[in-house]
């Protein structure tokens, strides 16, 4: 794969350490699991958790022995824990914080997905045996198949009675790689009230995004909110633990709609004498055969509130903003915001950002190389809009001048600092898709395996939501 930009621009741009693994066999590498079994597993759960384990190590992670009776998983640790233990057993007793461990459940059974169901009642099935096992990953097994569900909605089926090397390595090995954490207090500044509503053009950007939420409310595939009080636990301890995990937040909120503002970056330029020492304001890109110095300016966009319904935008509360500044991400609340009314950030803001960032890349470039371009004009003039909903498009669906992409990445969480990154990464390679087959680039449909898509591009949020569930955009 074409490195189009390093690792130390990806750091350096959205702080994603230059370490962090890309690809399953590094995630692999990189995986320290220790086998904690229930009491009395079944004949079934032994067999096949002792092949996954077989898998595991022959991906490349490393097998710990699992603590003392009193220790607990050492940090990073993933710990393996087929069957369903009683309340003073569960593994989660013995990790040293909420985000230091991935925990993956194991139990007999189907997975909770049946034909017809509706996308929100699965989702809430699998949240529900989150909360109750407390644990980060569900896995089902059958003696004929075995099923892995994420946090995040994603459901992957394989039609095999043991884990098959080649499946533990391409989607279960990223899933258990980084966890589904929410940004940390500290990694983004708060600007409390500093959304000015009253602004010119905000009235614009509510009508845009109320005019979304209205077309997508007939179509389930937006997912609403698996509320955190709707889920049953073993005990107001655990409860408490989950809520702590969730910073506190109501529950788990799918998706978001967003508006880059707009904005004109400078042109690319030619990176000839660039001695890679970090030139304010730009990073190094290979692009269609062409090395430049591209800007990195500040982004803003208006994005839904962590929580909020979708399909049902109050645009006087549920509007805010966030973006890059001065190489640090920020959230902005609405004018008026009362000062104890908690908001949180996105699970999505560094992949918000992360396609501001790269859009904006991406006007530099075609400046440089397509002045013109319509996308570099529209993005100046109206900005650009961001869908992202958990499911994915039929080929026909496919806005005309979107480039499809991602669909080969590994199957990764949102939240997680290697979805931002190849949010970034794979817009710069739709655009050289473009550039060499000659054609416009309005936009993209960037494909997030085993958990959903983002439409980004120069398309309103209204227009989008339209072309994708074929209902009229109101008048007036």
């Amino acid at each position: 794969m074409t490195e189009r930009i390093s690792p130390a621009s990806l750091h350096r741009i959205l702080g994603i350490p230059p370490g962090t693994p890309m690809h399953p066999p590094e995630m692999a590498a990189a995986l320290t699991v220790a086998y904690a079994p229930a009491p009395g597993l079944s004949p079934m759960l032994e067999r096949f958790s002792a092949a996954l384990i077989d898998a595991l190590r022959a991906c490349g992670a490393s097998v710990a022995a699992p603590p003392g009776p009193e220790g607990r998983y050492a940090p990073g640790t993933v710990v393996i824990a087929p069957g369903s233990f009683p309340d003073h057993l569960l593994p989660i007793n013995r990790v040293s914080t909420l985000y230091n461990n991935i925990i993956l459940g194991i139990y007999d059974g189907p997975a909770p997905v049946f034909p017809g169901e509706m996308p929100q009642r699965t989702l809430d099935a699998v949240v529900g045996r989150l909360a109750w096992e407390m644990v980060h990953l569900v896995l089902y097994v059958t003696g004929e198949s075995w099923t892995v569900c994420s946090m995040n909605g994603g459901v992957t089926t394989f039609d095999t009675p043991l884990p098959q090397l080649p499946d533990v390595l391409g989607s279960l090995v990223p899933k258990l790689t980084a966890q589904v954490v929410p940004p940390r207090p500290g990694e983004i500044e708060l600007r409390h009230g500093a959304l000015d509503t009253a602004a010119a053009g905000f009235r614009e950007l509510a009508l845009d995004f109320g005019e979304s939420a209205r077309i997508w409310s007939g179509n389930p595939l937006l997912m609403s909110h698996t509320s955190r009080d709707g889920l049953a636990y073993r005990s107001d301890r655990y409860r408490k633990i989950v809520a702590r995990y969730l910073d506190e937040r109501t529950g788990m909120s799918y998706g978001f709609l967003a508006r880059q503002l707009p904005l004109r970056p400078p042109p690319a330029r030619d990176a000839e004498g660039y001695a890679g020492s970090g030139e304010e304001g730009a990073v190094p890109i290979r692009i269609a055969g062409r090395e430049l110095l591209v800007p990195v300016p500040e982004v803003r966009v208006v994005t839904t509130r962590s929580g909020c319904r979708k399909t049902a935008i109050d645009t006087r509360r549920d509007l805010v903003e966030t973006g890059l500044s001065g190489g640090r991400i920020w959230l902005a609340t609405p004018e008026g915001t009362p000062e104890g009314r908690s908001v949180h950030p996105s699970f999505d803001t560094l992949t918000i950002v992360a396609h501001a960032v790269g859009n904006a890349m991406v006007s530099s470039i075609l400046q440089r190389l397509r002045p013109g371009s319509p996308f570099t004009e529209r993005l100046a003039s109206s900005g650009a809009g961001m869908t992202h909903w958990h499911h994915y498009l039929d080929d026909a669906q496919v806005p005309e001048g979107h480039v499809v992409h991602g669909s080969a990445n590994p199957p990764v969480s949102c939240s997680t600092p290697q979805s931002a990154a190849y949010s970034l990464a794979g817009k710069l390679e739709a655009l050289e898709r473009a550039l060499e087959e000659g054609s416009e680039f309005i936009g993209e449909v960037h494909v997030e395996p085993g958990h959903g898509t983002n439409l980004v591009g120069t398309l309103s949020l209204a227009e989008a939501a339209s072309l994708l569930n074929g209902v009229p955009v109101a008048c007036g």
